[in-house]
């Protein structure tokens, strides 16, 4: 049996499937703004009435009811009744530092003048190249984006499975210590609180459902990873 240092309890498969699917949703939805034929898409395949990763987490039950009660509402053909707001929402929320209250770079949260390309971001930067990735507009969007490193979380997520599959121990492990290593030194250290304020912002059930799932599988996955969750990010 491959030994790993996560718990033999665990459904290695599923978990690491459902986080990778999670996160890399999560991710796209909070880097972009959703147009209308992928919307519709999400609400007829009925994506948010189950989860597969962390679904006993207090925040994502209560996430899942406001985009399980958006899903049934705008499938079949209507997501163009609420298009707008929600482009309204994630231009509020999350475009542009200085006027949006949600702001998505994790340097501003860390930096004493509040600036973007700081430290962290280089950073970040260079996790993904340990991993041959590379953001095309570097020099325009900073890395540290919080839909970015939720897709390299969803990558890694994927680069686990992978090795898994292989019966290869030793990747399988490098790449649990590499998603705990990631979430300890960036995503954990601000994610959850990042999620608190897009919840307190939000001014659609759409983006505030989302807030509340990704606060519960950023902590479920740390719990899983053995990764130390700082006090702030349980309030």
């Amino acid at each position: 049996m491959m030994k790993t240092y996560i718990s033999e309890e665990l459904d290695f498969e599923a978990t690491f499937a459902g986080e990778m699917l999670m996160f890399g949703l999560l991710g796209k939805i909070l880097y972009q703004v959703p147009d209308a034929d992928w919307l519709q898409s999400l609400a007829d395949d009925e994506v948010f009435l189950e989860f597969p990763f962390a679904c006993s987490q207090p925040d994502v039950v209560k996430g899942q009811q406001f985009l399980s009660a958006w899903n049934k509402k705008y499938q079949n053909g209507h997501v163009g009744e609420c298009l707008e707001d929600i482009k309204i929402d994630h231009t509020r929320l999350l475009v542009g530092i200085g006027t949006t209250p949600v702001v998505p770079w994790e340097s501003v949260y860390f930096s004493d003048d509040h600036l973007l390309f700081q430290e962290r971001t280089l950073e970040v930067r260079g996790w993904y190249q340990q991993f041959g990735l590379e953001i095309i507009n570097k020099y325009h969007e900073p890395e540290d984006h919080i839909g970015l490193e939720l897709a390299f979380l969803s990558h890694l997520a994927n680069l686990t499975l992978t090795a898994y599959a292989n019966q290869d121990e030793t990747q399988v492990n490098r790449f649990l210590l590499t998603q705990r290593d990631f979430l300890q030194k960036h995503l954990i250290a601000w994610g959850p609180m990042w999620c608190d304020l897009l919840d307190q912002y939000a001014r659609t059930d759409f983006y505030q459902g989302v807030a509340l799932v990704l606060k519960g599988a950023l902590l479920e996955i740390a719990e899983i990873l053995n990764v130390k969750i700082p006090e702030v990010a349980k309030g």
